[in-house]
């Protein structure tokens, strides 16, 4: 429990620095704006502070990592900064949340729904405290965030399978790696995903009511990934936060301000989805909506400029560096309009074979939220028909596109408010002919049947959730490196490779998963110029020469995803083993074999 209890009270200092930070930027945006809805809100108010505070750490970061300062030093200088911004502010924040008015009593289906979501937030805070084993945090969000905080500068690391996508949030991983080791990134990504859920429920709580608010929060908690270092659940926090300011924009009355409505809101909407779209491209997609909305009430191009600047200012780098050295700002996805640069056609072919192989429904969660249009909250509620029209868009892009619920994650926050409303609504209409088919009396028993039915199988999921995580911390260096041994595929081959550098290049097959492990660089990939197929399919001689004239001198291979390499007659003569474990093989070149 130390260990995680540790790790927590760092989030909790970095969390404090973030909002001190953003609060400063925010307390000036919401003094002019005395009419913008929110406004009495503090909790709304503390959860987009962190937000913003948590997107100029990441531009102050790119600017460090342009200049190559990208380094401890620079690092805790702005968590310093923020914490004495917090300090300063603290005191007077905790008068204001002291001084707000009790809220009306909870009745039993509140209580009930609030436990339930205080356990799933309870759950998730446990969740990323394992080590990093699977998934694309291995492939190269951790390698990338390493090669950062190694060198200090961002980079163009070509044996990476996306050398050229915008790393936005990386950046947080790279600044805490010296810091804090690789076990923290995963508190950074989880932290998107925790400050979403505030955004999500505050929204709820005041547009529906806490019981709605209580299951979209759950809904989100249980879906959400805050078990690894990928980037998604913090895309989902900037375009929530986008949300959710482009709505106080939209509702501010345009009266108040002159006839016209506060720039500041469409600026701070823009940023939001600028280090978005920073972090990862399909935070492009959001755009048109966005641009139509604003344009439906804002034609005067001065707030449409300072937009465009917002917008810009965190991801700007990305793409014109991407455009000035490939041509391509959207590399690799633009390929097909703006050229190929280290991919070719075949293999932009594999990456949409492979995103359409994982294709597949989104949580069922959140397929209630088709019920939305049939809810009073629909009839009566502006957010929500607001929030149904952002549902929507999400669903046409991703029906239109990859249909890859991974893609879409950046709207399941305000889908599980969504959903949550439709499946109130399903119960409504549920107790509804429970009443009229045997009266109110089988309508209160059969709700407090199924009510302690559907929490006493919560709660056992909940357990055995928990359960699971807890079993994966490895608080010291004996427990990870057992936990890594059992979890990473060729983990103790990738450990004695570090401990014993070979000369010349590492090729890996079948161990992208694991490559943060090995010794990097590392390369091999179904993608980009050293795609296997340029290499593996040669007979023993040729590939051994071909692997000697790139400057590779060692070759590392899973041999149940490689069996073609290994087992094709004269493969030893050229290759020969230097250690084995667990399926995983090592190999030193050998191109002029007696």
């Amino acid at each position: 429990m130390s260990f995680t209890a540790v790790h927590l009270a760092g989030l909790a200092l970095v969390v404090l620095s973030l909002w001190g930070a953003g609060d400063a930027l925010m307390r000036r945006l919401w003094a002019g704006a005395r009419d913008t809805p929110g406004r009495d809100d503090p909790w709304l108010r503390m959860a987009l502070s962190a937000a913003t505070g948590l997107g100029l750490a990441i531009v102050a970061l790119q600017a460090l990592g342009i200049a190559g300062l990208l380094r401890p030093p620079a690092t805790l200088a702005l968590l310093a900064l923020g914490l004495a911004l917090a300090l300063w502010r603290l005191p007077a924040q905790w008068r204001l949340l002291r001084a707000l008015p009790p809220g009306p009593p909870l009745g039993r289906a509140e209580r009930v729904a609030t436990v339930v979501a205080i356990g799933a937030f309870v759950i998730s805070l446990f969740e990323p405290m394992a080590p990093p084993h699977a998934f694309d945090e291995m492939m190269y969000h951790l390698p990338y965030a390493r090669q950062v905080a190694e060198s200090g500068a961002l980079g163009i690391h070509d044996w990476l399978r996306y050398p050229w996508f915008p790393y936005n949030y990386d950046l947080l991983y790279a600044a805490a790696l010296p810091l804090a080791g690789d076990v923290f990134p995963h508190l950074l990504h989880a932290l998107g995903g925790w400050l979403a859920a505030a955004l999500v429920w505050r929204l709820a709580v005041t547009h529906t009511d806490r019981v709605c608010a209580a299951i979209a929060l759950a809904a989100w908690l249980m879906m959400g990934e805050f078990f690894n270092a990928l980037i998604d659940m913090g895309v989902a926090l900037f375009v929530v936060a986008a949300f959710t300011v482009l709505w106080l924009w939209w509702s501010t009355p345009a009266s108040a301000a002159g006839g016209r409505r506060p720039a500041r809101w469409l600026g701070l909407a823009a940023f939001y989805l600028g280090v978005a779209a920073g972090s990862k491209y399909q935070a492009l997609t959001f755009l048109p909506l966005v641009a139509v909305c604003v344009v439906w009430r804002e034609r005067r191009p001065g707030p449409w400029l300072l937009a465009l600047a917002c917008f810009l200012l965190p991801c700007i780098y990305w793409f014109g560096r991407n455009w000035a050295q490939t041509g391509d700002p959207f590399n690799p996805i633009g390929a097909k309009v703006f050229g190929f640069t280290n991919w070719n056609a075949d293999d932009y072919k594999r990456q949409v074979d492979d995103v359409r192989l994982h294709a597949s429904l989104p949580n069922v969660m959140l397929w209630p939220a088709l019920l939305v249009p049939f809810s009073l909250a629909w009839k009566t509620r502006p957010a929500v028909r607001a929030a149904a029209l952002f549902g929507a868009w999400s669903l046409l892009v991703w029906l239109a596109t990859s249909r890859y619920p991974r893609y879409m994650m950046a709207s399941f926050p305000l889908l599980a408010w969504l959903g949550a409303i439709g499946w109130q609504q399903l119960w409504r209409w549920t107790a509804a002919a429970l009443a009229r088919r045997g009266g109110e009396r089988l309508q209160a028993r059969v709700s407090r049947g199924l009510g302690a039915a559907l929490v006493a199988v919560l709660a056992l999921a909940g357990v055995l959730r928990l359960g699971k995580h807890v079993q994966q911390i490895a608080p010291t260096p004996e427990t990870r490196e057992a936990y890594l041994a059992a979890h990473v595929p060729g983990y103790e081959v990738l450990r004695w490779l570090r401990a014993n550098p070979q000369s010349g290049r590492l090729y890996q097959v079948g161990l992208s998963d694991a490559i943060y492990f090995a010794p990097n660089p590392v390369w091999g990939d179904v993608f980009g110029p050293y795609r296997y197929a340029d290499f593996l399919l040669l007979p023993p001689p040729e590939m051994a020469r071909k692997f000697v004239q790139h400057g590779f001198g060692t070759i590392v291979v899973q041999t149940a995803v490689g069996p073609y390499v290994t087992g094709v007659p004269g493969f030893e003569r050229h290759f020969q083993l230097m250690v084995q474990k667990d399926g995983v093989k090592a190999y030193r070149i050998v191109a002029d074999a007696p």
